[in-house]
């Protein structure tokens, strides 16, 4: 769970997947290409090329050459279910195992959403 841990070009793939759910890139938007990227996030162009190899091959992207990496129709879904499942299987375990340490009651998170 730890992100510190994770390789550079897995937490590029989180922030671009974030980018996505929260409509910053929507289907069928063309993403920011390899070097503008880079050079906003302030990372190596090859580990970026590297992220979005990753949502290539998962079929989030469209590539249509000599144009750019486009969001693919149906990748807000595939990616909600991929971070539903994530939060159910990774993350719920540990914050439902600190909420009972802390004695929170998930009632009251709910009153103060």
């Amino acid at each position: 769970m730890k992100n510190e841990s994770k390789p550079v070009y897995l937490k590029l793939r989180d922030t671009i997947a974030a980018a996505i759910l929260d409509g910053e890139f929507v289907e069928g938007q063309m993403l920011p290409s390899v070097r503008a990227f880079a050079a906003q996030q302030g990372a190596n162009p090859l580990t970026v090329a590297k992220a979005y190899q990753l949502f290539q091959d998962s079929g989030l992207v469209e590539v249509k050459r000599g144009v750019g990496l486009f969001v693919a129709q149906g990748a807000v879904a595939k990616l909600r279910s991929t971070e539903h499942d994530n939060f159910i299987k990774n993350i719920w375990p540990v914050v439902k195992a600190q909420m009972l340490r802390a004695g929170i009651d998930p009632a009251e998170l709910l009153e103060k959403a």
